[in-house]
């Protein structure tokens, strides 16, 4: 019986993939690989087939077979599928590790690099194969065999312990609940939230409302709950999450910060943010400190204001005065916007059925970059819930991609794209192939999934990401799609969500989900009007986390640094507008900083940094018109086709003609100038 692991290509057979397919396709794949890498390293005559093109092509099994696994153990609730992830995951690492190390494979690089043939490379493959000596460099190809050694220990030790991080978020997570007898206990929220706690006890077969800790639950609480217990209780929950009992993270995060800052020691630097930042646009700790401490300060007079203006607001509207607390500040938000524009975000969600959205995102993707999108009713998927779709130019399939968008018991929290496949349809190959995954406001009953304006915003944002990947006419995967420095990989995703605050664009899709009429003029104008409320407080939280992350990738020692959470709460107290209670452990839950051996570690500033770079690009389409095609083939072939294809910084000038404004995120957030009243 064939192994539907072993031999992956662009139409991938869902259905039909199994937990034992796992161990045994990764194994023969990784030893089809070391048989591949021992004939490069062996190679007497180096060019580019036998060295750098043959380091390239003898990856791609592997990485696709492990896309796929891991994202289906992301997805399902398959304890099997889990297992085997667990097994398989620390001989990926150790093969990648060993390839680093490969003294033949470094050697034969370099011996293809000083010759002719290597001097004449077309721009792309020059890039890659330096951009691939300077990663073997930093995968510790230079250094000596002890070293090698016990750096390959550490490899493989991260692999383990991220992936149980990862799984003890969602196993905490899917473990809390708060049942509920009636609906006076929920007194404040949205009908749609009560109808929604309602279905998710009954198909928990219990009777009441059930909460959970899925931000389409946790969200309306925090916003709408009139009572502050519940809110406070919900609140500790989540951000308690993986914090004590069998799921519990702490050691774990300094486990992961100990290994870092080993790996960082072992390869010859001062930190781990001057090793993971090296290949980015920031290039070091220190510049990208100096970037979050810079927008901190400019931001930190109006944060102040807004602290101080939602205070009052609180104490004016209740009968006695008392300080904020963390689980007050959504719920006396939202009554200050609605007090001061007249404007209530849940009124928006009649007119954001989720299809109507994603047709009108696929609308405006054909406007801009010249692509249609069409429904693949008959393809494979892991889940009832999931759609395919092909995306089309000149009747040829480019791209093939999957939305999963709604949660569900052990699928990962949060939004994120996934490329899956890279293709060559620009030489007539096979079209490349990604997902996007969501946990957004699902349907109930009869009712549409009605989106709330953020869950818009987060759909356009990974559509961003996705475009990144299936528009790629990169002939070298390595160096194609979202294959980029992660301070650049936001700017495709971030200036999709421009289009959401715009006229034009929800006219596309904002239609009642019951009449088809379009948004009313009055609520789009109060929308708009809202859009920098309290914006200095949401790039506040953005620059804590940043600020966190840096701090504990460049300062925090975890021998001597004391207890986790403590280090967490006393680096977050700054920038939050309520003093953080002493069990708050955002630490524990944080995937983008913990659930890989790398992911955003030492990098969560490439938020910001990328909106610096989207909030400045985005003024070349409102200058020329929302939907020019001319602007948005310009933006296609000079960042979205190009991949890593050659340096971001250069690639951004040859869409701009210039640097990017750095004041152009702070004018789009209303942030420029004196401090808030």
């Amino acid at each position: 019986m064939s192994n539907p692991l072993t031999e992956l290509g662009w139409n991938i057979p869902f259905n039909a993939i199994r937990a034992e397919h796992v161990e045994p396709a990764i194994s023969a794949l990784i030893e089809r690989a070391r048989a591949d890498l021992a004939a490069l390293g062996a190679v007497e005559t180096p060019t580019w087939e036998t060295t750098a093109g043959a380091l390239e092509a003898l990856t791609a099994g592997i990485e696709t077979a492990m896309g796929v696994v891991d994202h289906l153990e992301s997805v399902l609730d398959d304890a099997g599928l889990r297992a085997a992830c667990n097994q398989v995951r620390p001989q990926v690492s150790a093969f990648y590790a060993d390839l680093a190390l490969d003294p033949g494979c470094y050697t034969a690089l370099r011996r293809f690099a000083a010759t002719p043939e290597a001097d004449a490379l077309d721009p792309v493959r020059r890039r890659y194969l330096d951009e691939t000596l300077a990663d073997l460099r930093r995968g510790g190809a230079e250094l000596p065999d002890d070293l090698k050694a016990e750096l390959k220990d550490v490899e493989v030790a991260l692999s383990r312990v991220t992936t149980r991080y990862a799984q003890n978020v969602v196993d905490a997570s899917d473990a809390w609940s708060l049942v509920l007898d009636d609906a006076a206990g929920l007194r404040g929220l949205p009908a749609r939230a009560i109808d929604a706690a309602r279905a998710d006890a009954a198909a928990h077969g219990l009777s009441g409302y059930r909460l959970s800790l899925a931000y389409p639950s946790y969200i309306p609480v925090m916003q709408f709950a009139e009572d502050a217990g519940l809110r406070e209780t919900v609140w500790r929950a989540f951000n308690t999450r993986a914090s004590s009992g069998e799921h519990d993270n702490r050691g774990l995060v300094t486990d992961i910060l100990a290994l870092r800052a080993r790996k960082a020691r072992l390869l010859g630097y001062a930190d781990v943010a001057d090793l993971f930042l090296e290949p980015r646009m920031a290039r070091d700790g220190a510049t990208a400190a100096a970037f979050v401490a810079d927008l901190r300060a400019r931001t930190a007079p109006f944060f102040d204001g807004e602290r101080d203006d939602l205070q009052a607001f609180r104490d004016e509207v209740e009968a006695e005065s008392a300080p904020l607390q963390p689980w007050d500040l959504a719920f006396y938000a939202e009554k200050l916007r609605r007090a001061r524009f007249d404007f209530d975000g849940e009124a928006l969600r009649p007119w954001l059925a989720a299809d109507s959205v994603l047709a009108g995102l696929f609308s405006i993707l054909e406007r801009l970059y010249g692509v249609a999108v069409e429904a693949l009713p008959q393809a494979e998927v892991w889940h009832p819930d999931v759609r395919a779709y092909a995306l089309v130019e000149g009747g040829r399939q480019v791209g093939v991609f999957y939305a999963d968008l709604f949660p569900r018991a052990g699928k990962r929290s949060g939004a994120w794209m996934r490329p899956l496949y890279t293709g060559d349809p620009a030489n007539g190959g096979d079209p490349h192939v990604g997902l996007i995954c969501g946990n957004l406001t699902p349907p109930l009953g009869d009712r549409p999934a009605l989106l709330s304006h953020g869950e818009v915003e987060t759909l356009f944002h990974e559509f961003g990401h996705l475009m990144h990947h299936l528009l790629t006419d990169v002939p070298v995967r390595s160096l194609a799609g979202t294959n980029v420095a992660w301070d650049f990989v936001e700017l495709p995703s971030q200036i999709m969500e421009n289009w959401t605050w715009e006229r034009e664009a929800l006219d596309l899709f904002a239609r009642h989900y019951e009449t088809g009429e379009p948004l009313p003029a009055s609520l789009f104008d109060r929308m708009v009007a809202a859009r920098c409320f309290r914006s200095a407080d949401a790039q506040m939280r953005q620059l804590g986390f940043a600020t966190l992350d840096l701090s504990l990738h460049r300062e925090y020692d975890p021998e001597a640094g004391g207890d986790i959470v403590a280090y967490t709460r006393g680096v977050l107290a700054d920038f939050t507008a309520a003093p953080l209670p002493d069990d708050f452990a955002l630490v524990t839950s944080f995937n983008h900083l913990f659930a890989s051996p790398t992911g955003y570690a030492a990098a969560y500033y490439s938020y910001k940094w990328a909106e610096v770079l989207d909030a400045d690009a985005f003024s070349r389409f409102r200058a020329a018109g929302l939907f020019s095609r001319e602007e948005g083939l310009r933006f296609r072939h000079t960042i979205l086709a190009r991949g890593n294809s050659a340096d971001p910084a250069a690639l951004y000038r040859d869409f701009m003609g210039r640097d990017p404004d750095p004041d152009a995120l702070m004018a789009r957030a209303g942030l420029l100038g004196g401090s808030a009243a």
